[in-house]
């Protein structure tokens, strides 16, 4: 356990040069000392100790230093020899839909089709008639004999509740009977443009819905699914925050899904964000941004109101981004590539979703507003369309600060993997996903691809991009110590396979993956002047973690754990007294049961 002490017990500490505040200014409320400190800061890297004032790091240099700015007010931990670095900022999160699956069916670790039933059974017994079955994170690629699932599955034990569950990577979901019923969806239902409606095609005229749904066709469903309730989401924002500062985050990039695919979410996530700012319940600092339809709306907010709250003093909550889709994803078979799917022979090369016509006319309006603009794009040619028209748009309104950020960037061809720097386009990637997909995506694109631009998060960097770092939790747990042993070892996961290095050439070196997840992250959201760093003046977000994954073996990086995280000058996670007090807690326990287990493998087909 970490030591708490008083200014009196100060020990023998050696002096360096330190950096600090005006002293006149400092009341300090937190100190550290005996610490391997990574700053990220380029103008001071390491220091053993750092003070905190007013929710800022107020000195940051040597124990000696640091200590004999402390008086008896201030709390003083001895971190006894442990790395601490910037506090995580998780780039691509879906935080409300994470926080209310924490409660719901788990179906992500489903070994084989008796056991998914078995447990939707189960959990459609804890619920009264009628309430919705939703979220999952199911992969039957995982099941002992593999098949997709479908509605006959499982309406005999879901006869009265509606189903809604998503595939892991969440472009696919499969609904009961009565969802079906309750949609209005039957074998005359027409097909969707840039989705699919999964039917029974030997059985009868072949048209009847087999219960699963693919990308835009989720609409037909989706728009019947009750949102959340203010009390509901006030639970999910609480257990959701709760359960990433124990994997050491401090600040996220919530993505907002567009109201007909806002499963089990609210309608208006910002609206509910600022209610919660301003009433003191956001703890973890949000950047929210807002589905592309919603453009209006944000660029009237902004006029009005700015860009949230922007001056440093407390900085839980800024807006000013919008997200487009330009295709699906690759689990299922829906991101748009320049050539076919190996593992199909009808020549299909996935889908876009919106046109390049319709993404330029959407994105030179949002630019000239000032609004920045993120584009999931999985493909190759998915990637290609957002530069291309990235590019159309910076020639057509000229040279400034966008930055611009395509979400996922899987797949990039290597021409393209230049163009994000000279287009100042962000990367925002997932290393997990990377983890998860080298089991199999040889199988769908070829070894040609997989070797040649995907995941290049080494060449991005190279060639000067930046990149952000991420989850996609829901889809994988938020835990940036698994995705920095993803992005360094390159090692997949284990599901019924060996693990092996999926296309080594691709590995970042430790400080590049800790700067995706601190500095590189911040810079990619306008805020790199406030956080990402352990620097003076900067907003005070810190984690200690048992090990210093900068000097251990990069196999080890995935067994290291969060000690302790401090948010705004706050300890907002201690390891040893959130196990202590999960005791005869059911939510907290099983976080804490899965913490313990380790590094959760990732879920994610994309």
């Amino acid at each position: 356990m970490n030591s708490k002490r008083t200014f009196e017990e100060e020990p023998q500490c050696e002096a360096s040069k330190s950096i600090r505040l005006d002293e006149s200014e400092l009341i300090i409320s937190l100190a550290f000392y005996n610490a391997i400190i990574w700053t990220g800061d380029e103008a001071q890297p390491k220091a053993t100790a750092v003070a905190i004032s007013s929710g800022k790091f107020a000195a940051v240099g040597s124990d000696a230093d640091i200590l004999a700015q402390c008086t008896k007010k201030t709390t003083i931990i001895d971190a006894k020899g442990q790395f601490m670095c910037p506090g995580f900022i998780d780039s691509h999160i879906h935080f409300l839909m994470g926080g209310a699956r924490l409660s719901g069916v788990q179906l992500s670790d489903c070994t084989s089709k008796e056991q998914f039933i078995e447990r939707i059974e189960r959990y459609a017994q804890t619920l009264q008639e009628g309430e919705w079955i939703y979220g999952g994170d199911w992969d039957h690629t995982k099941w002992n004999v593999p098949e997709m699932p479908h509605k006959r599955m499982i309406d005999g034990v879901t006869l009265k509740n509606p189903v809604w569950l998503n595939r892991c990577e969440g472009h696919q979901y499969l609904a009961n009977s009565l969802a079906l019923q309750i949609a209005g969806v039957s074998s005359s239902t027409s097909e969707v443009e840039g989705g699919t409606i999964f039917r029974y095609t030997d059985e009868g005229d072949g048209q009847e819905p087999t219960g699963l749904f693919k990308d835009n066709a989720l609409s037909l469903v989706y728009k019947y699914v009750p949102p959340m309730s203010e009390r509901e989401a006030h639970k999910a924002l609480e257990a959701a925050t709760r359960y990433v500062h124990a994997y050491g985050v401090t600040s996220i990039v919530h993505m907002t899904e567009p109201a007909d695919r806002n499963c089990g979410g609210i309608a208006t996530d910002l609206a509910f964000f600022e209610s919660a700012a301003n009433s003191g319940m956001l703890r973890i600092r949000t950047y929210c941004a807002v589905p592309i339809q919603l453009w209006s709306n944000l660029s009237e907010k902004v006029e009005k109101n700015g860009f949230g709250d922007t001056t440093g003093e407390g900085n839980f909550l800024r807006w000013g981004a919008l997200k487009a889709y330009v295709d699906g994803s690759l689990g299922s078979h829906t991101a748009a590539f320049l050539a076919p799917y190996v593992n199909r022979d009808d020549g299909y090369c996935g889908d876009l979703v919106n046109s390049a016509e319709d993404l330029f006319t959407w994105i030179q309006n949002l630019d000239t507003h000032g609004l920045q603009v993120f584009v999931h794009a999985i493909g190759d040619l998915g990637v290609r369309t957002c530069l291309d028209v990235f590019q159309k748009v910076a020639e057509r309104n000229g040279p400034k600060d966008r930055r611009w950020r395509i979400e996922h960037a899987q797949h990039i061809a290597p021409s393209d993997i230049p163009r994000f720097a000279a287009l100042g386009v962000h990367a925002s990637v997932q290393p997990q996903h990377a983890a998860d997909d080298g089991r199999w995506c040889q199988e769908v694109i070829g070894e040609e691809r997989c070797s040649n631009g995907t995941y290049a998060f080494r060449s991005l960097l190279e060639t000067g991009a930046n990149i952000a770092c991420g989850s996609d939790w829901f889809v994988v747990p938020p835990n940036p110590i698994a995705g920095i042993a993803a992005a360094v070892t390159r090692k997949t996961t284990s599901v019924g396979t060996d693990r092996f290095v999926f296309v080594p050439k691709e590995a970042l070196a430790i400080e590049q993956a800790l700067r995706g997840y601190t500095t590189g992250a911040a810079a990619s959201v306008h805020e790199e002047h406030i956080k990402g760093a352990i620097k003076v003046g900067m907003l005070a977000d810190v984690v200690l973690l048992d090990a210093d994954i900068t000097a251990c073996p990069p196999e080890e990086i995935e067994n290291t754990r969060v000690v302790m995280t401090v948010c705004h000058g706050k300890v907002v996670y201690d390891r040893e007294s959130e196990l202590r007090e999960a005791q005869g807690n059911t939510e907290a326990d099983r976080i804490s049961r899965a913490l313990q287990m380790g590094p959760l493998c990732c879920r994610c087909c994309h």
